[in-house]
């Protein structure tokens, strides 16, 4: 309900003179009181429409005094949670919005609003207009901002466009924020501001610390690499997560992490960053609470040829529990993926022994058809991950590298070098025999 107009109009006409006066006086204490008396004289009376027409109406006065916008919008919005209605509330916050667009001295405000504005569109159910509407702000250009706002923003940002499905835009804006930040000492940064530096503003009481933004973030990268099946790196984001000491104390919550990273682990291509992660989680006391997968870890890094199908069946019904876990996270794909890892492992095992190998035998070893497994080893060797020769007509698989006459010249060298310190070791411990002879006889 809009309040009594005729007692409302002349007050506030009567205030408009007054913020005239201290205003053209240069008077900002004045000024300002002037500006949040009117604010509040709507907001009492209820005329929220008289409302949002004086907000703009005073932005736009000549001359008007930075000070005086800042606290007319910051007493604005203190009545953004008590309008009647979410049409009033939008009609607020997108004209404190328009007021406060382009003043650095309200970005803040501004940054803010749009957050609040974007909330709502949410809970309408409108993705894309909350995603392109937080898009409008850079917040990592605000000097005066605080940085866990600042991270709290971004990971919004991020958060509302891997919701739209933009994964691109999501990994562009994540790309913002360094993970570095997480792993500041927040005790070490507390210095006074120097002269002329921009006073960073303390952030409001709902914006989380920085270790359960460190999460936030980390499960938002999940989200991410999940859509492009990315294990290693989801591996990684979960060790992330594993190591923030509020999840590391409490068993219930790093046993399902701790988990995850293990099939993880498993799910991903062999390459040098997969096998050190692989090493370090071996020698994680806490592994030994997961029997199963401490054994999962040992088969992988053991060179052994490891037999699918028994391991399929000892690994199953853990393989049921964490797909219901995840929500169905890990699918059918994952599986295969599995399926392939052990292959892969099984080949890689195989080239450590073997210099050659007929290919039917390689089959046998491996569990797989010659097709399948001339296929598998193709796949290793364009990947280069593996280095092999198939001939075909006498289907024997080579793992030799041909040397180049480098090569060759330099084994002889050091055939010849090994040789000659032979030589020299016989002949002096002759020598040495020798000497002892002679000596015992003298005696």
């Amino acid at each position: 309900m809009e309040g009594d107009s005729t007692n409302l109009d002349p007050a506030i006409e009567s205030l408009l003179n007054v913020e005239k006066q201290m205003r053209l006086a240069g008077d900002v204490a004045g000024t300002r009181k002037a500006v949040i008396d009117i604010v509040e004289l709507c907001y009492k009376a209820g005329a929220w429409k008289t409302l949002n027409d004086q907000i703009v109406l005073l932005s736009k006065r000549r001359g008007q005094l930075k000070q005086a916008i800042t606290a007319m919008v910051q007493r604005a919005m203190e009545y953004i949670d008590l309008t009647p209605d979410i049409d009033t509330r939008i009609e607020l916050i997108k004209t404190l919005s328009s007021v406060s667009a382009g003043k650095i001295y309200v970005e803040i405000e501004r940054a803010r609003l749009i957050k609040r504005l974007a909330k709502i569109k949410e809970e309408q159910g409108q993705i894309d207009e909350a995603a392109d509407l937080m898009q409008e702000v850079a917040v990592e250009t605000f000097g005066s901002m605080a940085k866990t706002e600042k991270i709290a923003f971004i990971l919004e940002q991020v958060r509302l466009c891997l919701d739209r499905q933009d994964y691109v835009r999501a990994q562009i804006l994540s790309r913002k924020i360094s993970t570095r930040v997480f792993e500041a000492d927040p005790s070490k940064e507390k210095k006074k501001p120097k002269e002329g530096d921009n006073i960073v503003q303390d952030a409001p009481a709902d914006i989380p610390s920085l270790l359960e933004l460190k999460r936030i973030y980390y499960e938002l990268m999940i989200r991410y690499y999940m859509h492009n099946s990315d294990y290693l790196e989801i591996c990684r984001c979960y060790k992330a997560i594993y190591d923030i000491p509020a999840i590391k104390e409490d068993p219930t919550k790093w046993i399902p992490i701790l988990r995850k990273i293990c099939w993880y682990l498993v799910l991903a291509p062999h390459d040098p960053m997969q096998s050190s992660l692989l090493n370090a989680t071996l020698e994680d006391k806490n592994l030994s609470e997961i029997t199963n997968f401490r054994f999962l870890l040992k088969k992988l890094v053991t060179m052994e040829v490891i037999q699918w199908t028994s391991l399929w069946d000892f690994l199953k019904d853990e393989y049921e529990t964490e797909k219901n876990l995840l929500g169905g996270a890990l699918g059918a794909k994952a599986a295969e993926d599995m399926k392939l890892r052990i292959i892969e492992h099984n080949i890689l095992v195989v080239s450590k022994y073997y210099s050659r190998i007929t290919l039917k035998r390689l089959a046998d070893l491996l569990c797989l058809s010659l097709q399948e497994a001339e296929k598998h080893l193709s796949d290793m060797v364009n990947s280069k991950a593996l280095i092999a020769k198939i001939d075909r007509p006498m289907g024997v698989v080579s793992f030799q590298t041909t040397k180049d006459c480098n090569g060759t010249l330099n084994s002889w060298a050091t055939n010849l070098e090994k040789l000659l310190d032979l030589v020299e070791k016989s002949c002096h411990q002759i020598h040495k025999e020798t000497m002892i002879h002679k000596a015992v006889l003298k005696a």
